[in-house]
C-alpha cells in the first residue's frame, strides 16, 4: 500500500477565517456593514476567543475589515486603491533590498505612464483637458512649496490616468509614485529641477490638448527618462 502524507489538521482560526471570507464574498456581510460581535462569532462557530481574534486580525491585515476599539469590526469597501495599498509596505521593502528592483520599477513606470498619456491624447474630452490644465496651473503655483509641489506633481500624473476612466490605472499610478517618493524628494532638490519638471509637464499637456498621442508618449518618455537619470544620482547615498 502506498504511504501518503497525512492530511494536516487545520487551525480553528483558519476555519473561522475561511467561513467569514465566504460570507463577505457572498454579500451576506456587505461592504460597510458590521460583523457580529466577538461573543456572537464564538457562539456561531463554537470556538474560543483566540480563534476569533486571530481570524479577525488576518482579515484586518488583508484590508477586508476595519477594527476600531470599542466597536464591532466593519467590512471594508474594496476599491482598486485599497487593494494596491495592501502591498505598499512590501513594495517599499522590495525596492530597498536591491538596486535592480528600483530600476525595474522605474522602467515599468515609464512604460505604464507613456501608455496612459497616449490613451489620454486619444480619448480626452474638452472637460478632461480643462481638468488637466488646472492641474498644471496648480503645479506652477506651487513652485515655492516643495511639499505642495510634490502633491501637485502627483495630481498631474493621476489626472492623466483618470482620463482613462479606469480606477485601477489611477491606483497603479498613485502607487508607483508613492513607492518612489523617498527618492523623489531628493530629485527635486537638484538645482533647477522644479522648473524643468514644469516645462516637461507643459509639453505633455500641450500634446494631450492637441490630441497627438505620439508626441504625448514621447514627451512623457523624455520626462521620466530624465527623471530616472536623476534618481540614479541619489540611490547610492540613500542605500
Amino acid at each position: 500500500m502506498t504511504v501518503i502524507d497525512p492530511i494536516p489538521r487545520r487551525k480553528l482560526s483558519q476555519e473561522v477565517l475561511d467561513r467569514l471570507m465566504s460570507k463577505i464574498a457572498s454579500g451576506e456581510y456587505a461592504p460597510g456593514s458590521q460583523l457580529p460581535s466577538e461573543r456572537q462569532l464564538m457562539e456561531m462557530f463554537q470556538v474560543g476567543r483566540p480563534a476569533i481574534r486571530e481570524a479577525m486580525q488576518t482579515l484586518a491585515h488583508r484590508g477586508m475589515v476595519t477594527i476600531t476599539h470599542g466597536e464591532r469590526a466593519r467590512v471594508t469597501p474594496v476599491t482598486a486603491a485599497t487593494i494596491i495599498e495592501q502591498v505598499g509596505g512590501t513594495a517599499k521593502h522590495f525596492l530597498a533590498t536591491a538596486p535592480e528592483n528600483l530600476e525595474h520599477l522605474k522602467d515599468a513606470r515609464t512604460f505604464f505612464e507613456s501608455g496612459m498619456v497616449r490613451m489620454a491624447a486619444e480619448h480626452a474630452t474638452d472637460a478632461d483637458i480643462a481638468r488637466l490644465e488646472r492641474r498644471l496651473r496648480e503645479h506652477r503655483e506651487s513652485l515655492e512649496d516643495l511639499s505642495r509641489f510634490l502633491a501637485c506633481d502627483m495630481a498631474f500624473h493621476r489626472e492623466i490616468a483618470a482620463i482613462s476612466g479606469n480606477p485601477i490605472y489611477v491606483a497603479v499610478s498613485q502607487a508607483m509614485f508613492d513607492w518612489l517618493a523617498a527618492y523623489y524628494v531628493d530629485l527635486l532638490r537638484a538645482p533647477g529641477a522644479e522648473q524643468i519638471t514644469i516645462a516637461e509637464h507643459t509639453r505633455i499637456f500641450e500634446a494631450v490638448a492637441a490630441r497627438d498621442p505620439e508626441e504625448a508618449a514621447r514627451a512623457m518618455t523624455d520626462h521620466l527618462t530624465r527623471a530616472n537619470g536623476l534618481y540614479r544620482q541619489y540611490e547610492r547615498p540613500r542605500g
